[in-house]
This record gives structure tokens, C-alpha cells and sequence, in this order.
């Protein structure tokens, strides 16, 4: 079997910072949605950065417009009917978790879509389900970007 590079990030963060191996089961949906916030960000930040060198200011406005809530909410919405079973059920866990902060200058709809959306991305990466994970958010860039 041809061991890529996701193969290779995954031991060099296990053997460099001697993580344990944890049953993705385990953590909670505001736990998932908290690294799928990460993860998001970093995609998206990647994504914008690879359309050439601007001023930091117009890379962060632009990267704005893809992780506020509202935005995330729209691309949930528009991937909703391509996930599995248990992808769905991970975001209604997370769409439904009480979170402790409440939504800044969002609605609690866009909000709560928006931590379902950030938590399947978390349980994606935690299985190492990169392609995955990546396929849904193309998916969803696409459906946003069909409403501008």
C-alpha cells in the first residue's frame, strides 16, 4: 500500500508529540465542532492565500466571508443531502448541542447549523476521513458561491 501524505502527517504528529490514540466516539459534539473550527479556518485560509499574495486585510476580509456562521449555515444546508447516515448524525449533534456562548451578531438558526457543521468537519479530520472532509466543503463553497 503507497503511503501519502496525509499517512505521513498522521505519524509524524503521533511519534513528535506522542498523542494517544482516541476513539473519535468519545468526544463530545462541542469538543468536535471546536477543532472543526480550526480545521475549517485553515482550509479556507489555504484556499484563499493559493489565489495569490494581497494584503493581509483583504485576505482575512475575504477568508471572513466563508467561516462567520451565516456562511457556514448556507454551505450546511447545501450539503445536507450528501452525507451519509452518520455524518447527519454528527451534525445534529452538534446543531443541537447547548453551547455556552451565545451567537454574536447571528442568528441562533446560523449559529447552531454552523456548530453542526464545524463538528462534522472535527469528527472528519479526527477519522482521518481527509478527502471526505474536503469533498463536503468543496461542495458547499460551491453552493455558496452560487448564491453571490
Amino acid at each position: 500500500m503507497e503511503k501519502g501524505i496525509e499517512w505521513e502527517f498522521d505519524f509524524f504528529m503521533q511519534e513528535l508529540f506522542q498523542m494517544q490514540e482516541v476513539d473519535v466516539r468519545e468526544y463530545s459534539p462541542l469538543a468536535l465542532a471546536y477543532l472543526g473550527d480550526c480545521v475549517f479556518d485553515l482550509v479556507i485560509k489555504s484556499l484563499v492565500l493559493s489565489g495569490g499574495n494581497k494584503p493581509v486585510q483583504k485576505l482575512h476580509k475575504e477568508t471572513s466571508m466563508y467561516v462567520r456562521a451565516s456562511s457556514q449555515s448556507k454551505m450546511m444546508r447545501g450539503i445536507q443531502e450528501a452525507l451519509t447516515e452518520e455524518e447527519h448524525q454528527i451534525y445534529k449533534r452538534g446543531r443541537n448541542s447547548k453551547t455556552v456562548t451565545p451567537a454574536k451578531n447571528q442568528s441562533v438558526t446560523d449559529y447552531r447549523r454552523a456548530t453542526g457543521f464545524e463538528a462534522l468537519i472535527g469528527y472528519l479530520y479526527l477519522r482521518r476521513e481527509y478527502r471526505r472532509m474536503l469533498e463536503l466543503i468543496k461542495l458547499g463553497i460551491a453552493g455558496l458561491e452560487e448564491d453571490v
